[in-house]
This record gives structure tokens, sequence and C-alpha cells, in this order.
């Protein structure tokens, strides 16, 4: 049957907060991939879908240009999106010459488990829920076998009916546009779909296991229905994304800087990383590889061939005077300027007043006296050689043939991007090993403040600790030196404090603190 599908993904998602604030509503991730996916993913790739876009439409445009570029997707603008005039039902009729035809309509906040039929008769999607007042709603009237829909109620009124999911099959479409149009006035707008459904008659009710992911809890509950045991763990950020779709990983950033000078730097490491699939302004795509993280699969054995691989990758670079200056110059500003602009940071966000605090019962000072303790001459002074930048455990994956590949590369390194500093992929891989991300999913670690006195642990396997010695043991047979290794893994946690959630993001900064205070009184730089 030659039929279409509407998903109006033109609003602001208001009741998913913040994570809506950079992407489009349908872009919000469930298990590392898009809602929208979710409901694409249900048709047959011949149907054409019928996009609707306002609020970060562009984003939306780009990412589904990138993950579906074989489907046919066409993309409606509307204006206004929100304020006077707007609406589900304004954004509908703004469809409706690419709809004359039956089509599916579906909210993009609607996942289910089965699959969705034709439109071959009108009909509208329901389940059971324990609090359908919540939803608008349907009582059903059987019929010859069959579930019919009898009325449909508003939200909040009290009714023996079952939850409306935001799904319909409309085969009557000139019955279903006739009806919209007609209702603009009397409520059309602000209604919906609803508004042409509960004049048509003879709807069939189709039941379905439903996920709602418009607000905040029940998208958690389809996350952990979606979760698999051998996910990666990602702790997404508001203005940057990784998405898995099919067999592509998609990054997105706010920054088109960012992607740009991100992909800039492929052809350096090209043999290191997957092959780049598309591009657009604020994302890209590359291949999904099989294999796992090395967090997943880590041992000492496996870890020990990673180190010795490493020094492959880190292609020491040869550079004249004027460019070792301007290195050095980078690694001032980079570790110095950069991490004290971060600390501001969290101090205005969190109206952190900075003060002497007793932290893991041992008495540290003020953080900024800590910080301008630091020998930064001396941390300065790097070791330049092709980088990673996020040289962590979570971007590292051990192939299925036992190859190393290294995904979410940094952009730059303070604006350079054929080289950097060594010591700080060392002490990325350092800090991926003391907070580890499924650690931190699980909600395994505490941070308790009260007044000046912290407490803060975090869940740590054992296979890690053993290799923290392996770890050492292979910095100071290279020549490397540790307590600088040490120090920057502290300015780390103190950089990407204020760039997370909350516990979170006091964890890592009374983290930083302590072991700054650590490396310094014991002699560090």
């Amino acid at each position: 049957m030659k039929y279409k599908v509407l998903i109006p993904s033109a609003g602001l998602g208001s009741r998913l907060g913040d994570l809506c604030k950079n992407i489009n509503k349908a872009l919000v991730p469930i298990e590392n991939k898009p809602s929208i996916c979710y409901i694409i993913e249900k048709f047959p790739e011949n149907i054409e879908i019928i996009v609707a876009i306002g609020h970060k439409g562009e984003i939306l445009k780009q990412f589904l240009s990138i993950a579906y570029p074989d489907r046919k997707i066409t993309f409606v603008n509307i204006d206004p999106y929100q304020g006077q005039g707007s609406g589900l039902g304004y954004t509908i009729l703004q469809c409706k010459k690419y709809l004359q035809c039956p089509f599916i309509f579906c909210s993009n906040d609607t996942i289910l488990i089965e699959n969705i039929p034709a439109p071959t008769t009108n009909w509208m999607g329901y389940a059971e829920v324990k609090n359908n007042e919540k939803y608008r709603s349907v009582i059903l009237r059987p019929e010859l076998g069959l579930q019919y829909v009898e009325k449909i109620c508003e939200k909040g009124e009290k009714c023996d009916s079952y939850a409306y999911i935001g799904l319909a099959g409309i085969r009557d479409y000139d019955d279903f546009w006739r009806y919209m149009t007609s209702g603009v006035n009397n409520g059309a707008i602000t209604i919906g779909e609803c508004y042409a459904l509960s004049n048509m008659k003879n709807i069939h009710a189709k039941k379905f296991n439903w996920f709602d992911t418009g607000d905040l809890i029940d998208l958690h509950k389809a996350s952990d229905f979606f979760k698999k045991s051998d996910s990666p763990n990602i702790l997404q950020k508001q203005d940057e994304f990784i998405w898995f779709v099919e067999n592509k990983v998609i990054k997105y950033s706010i920054d088109k800087e960012f992607i740009k000078n991100r992909l800039k730097r492929v052809s350096g490491i090209k043999e290191y990383i997957p092959k780049i699939l598309g591009y657009k302004d604020n994302m890209y795509s590359y291949k999904f590889i099989n294999g796992k993280t090395i967090s997943k699969m880590l041992s000492a054995k496996i870890f020990k061939r990673f180190l010795l691989w490493s020094k492959d990758f880190w292609k020491k670079a040869n550079l004249n005077i004027e460019e070792t200056e301007q290195f050095e110059k980078c690694c001032m500003s980079f570790y110095k300027d950069k991490t004290f602009k971060r600390v501001e940071k969290y101090f205005n966000r969190f109206s952190y007043i900075d003060s002497e605090e007793i932290i893991n019962d041992i008495p540290v000072p003020k953080l900024l006296d800590l910080l301008n303790k630091v020998d930064w001459e001396n941390l300065s002074q790097g070791i330049p050689s092709r980088y990673h930048g996020d040289f962590h455990f979570e971007n590292i994956l051990v192939a299925e043939g036992g190859d190393f590949v290294l995904l979410d590369w940094r952009q730059d390194f303070a604006g350079l991007e054929e080289y950097g500093d060594l010591y700080y992929d060392l002490a990325k891989l350092l800090h991926g090993s003391i907070v580890q991300h499924d650690m931190i999913d699980k909600n395994l670690f505490i941070i308790d403040k009260d007044a000046d006195i912290i407490t803060f642990d975090i869940l740590r396997k054992h296979k890690l600790i053993e290799c923290d010695k392996i770890f050492e043991d292979f910095a100071l047979e290279e020549g490397y030196d540790f307590e600088k290794v040490k120090l920057l893994t502290a300015l780390i946690f103190l950089n990407i404090a204020p760039l997370h959630h909350y516990p979170y993001s006091e964890f890592l900064f009374y983290l930083g603190k302590y072991q700054l205070h650590n490396v310094l009184i014991s002699g560090g730089i």
C-alpha cells in the first residue's frame, strides 16, 4: 500500500528541560540513539517521511540527512512554531499539501515495541497505563470482535478509557483534511490531529506496548528498557552528543568550528580512527566498528599491549626553536589559562566561594592558592607529538580482530592540529582509569558536603587498580615525569567539572582539588 508518515517535530520539548536546549526534541537519545530513529526504522525504506521542523530544525535536518541518506525525507519548516498562532494543528496543516494520500501520524515522542501497520483503515493507537489522565484517552466500543473508538477524552478527564499514544493511521485523508481545515477557528490549531479524528466515524482501535519519551521520567524508563549490556558508556553533554544509528556513529557539536577542526585532523591520524562517512556543519559520521571499548575487556595483558601500541601512535614531532617556543606558549594557554577560566566557570555556575575545606579528612587550602603554587613554566615544557586529546578507556576500541581503534579525538591542542603534548594524553588515560563512565552512569560514586567538610568516593574495578602500577612503570621506563602526569590529571578533573551535571560536577571538582593538593605536598610540580 502506498502511504506516507508525518512526524511533527517543531516544538520546544519543554518537558525535557535542558536536554532540548541545543537539539530538537526528536534527537534526545534513548540508549545513545535518537528517539526519532526508533520511529523511522519501523517503516519500509520506500515510505516517504514528512518531518515538520521548527526549534533546532536545521540540526534535525542535518542529522536525518546523514543518518538516512537513502530514505526520502521531506522537511517542512514551521513558522511560527511557538507563541501566538502556533500549535500542533497549525503544524499539521502546514504539511497538508505533502499528505494527499493515506498517511500515518506519529508523535516524535512515541516509541513502540511492535511494528506499525499501514493505514488500510482509519485507526488510533492506544495503550494500557496506570495513570491515563495525563494523556488524551479513548473510550472503546467493541463490535464484531473488533475495537472501535467511541470517544476521545481530553487530558484530565475521568472516564473508563485507555491512553491515546499519539499514533494514528489515516486512510480517509480527504475527510481528515476537511475537518482540520473547517476547525481552524474551533480548536483544531491547538488540539491537533485529535480534532479531525474525533469527527471521523468507525475508527479502529489498535493496542500497542508504548513508551512515552516526552518527559524525563518516562524517557528514563524507555532508556532502561532498551539498554544493552554491551552498550558504550557515554556521558552526553548539553552541547555535544554522540548517536549510534544502524552502522554509523554520529558526532554532534553546537560549535561548527569544533566539527570543522576535528575533520581537519583526520588526515594525520586516519590509520588509527574509523572511516569518515559523511559530514554537515554541526556533525559528522563514521563507520561503526564491531568490537568493545577497552574498559569492557581490560586486563593486564591487553593494557600492556595497548601501551606498546601507543608508542607508535605518539610519534614525536621535531620542532625548531621558534616552533618549540610556540608549542610551549600553547601548553601554557591550554593548561594554565584554560584552567583558571574553567574554575571561574565552576565558581559562577554553583555560586562557590573559594575556601579552606576538609576533604576526605585532610585539610585542603583554597583552590586558587593551590593553583598559584603550580610551576606552570615546568608544566608547559611538554613533549610535542601526535596526540589524541581525549585518550581514555571509553575512546579506545578493541576491534574484533584485536586491533586498537581510537574514537572521539580532540579537535586541536590550543589551536595546534598536527601535534600536541604527549603528557596530556597520558593524563587523560590516568583520569579515565580513576573515573570510569559506567561507574558514573550507575551512580556508583558519592559526594557529601556539610559546610566545609567534604567526603567523596567512587567504586573502582580491581583490574583498573592493577593497571595503575603497569601504567606508572611504563611511564618511568619511557622517561616520562609521572608527577607531571598526576598533576595534569588533577587539572583535568577541575577543567571538566563545570561541564557536567550535578552532583557529578561537584564530585569532579573536589576530586580535582584533593588530588592537586596531594601532588603539590608530595613534592610534585
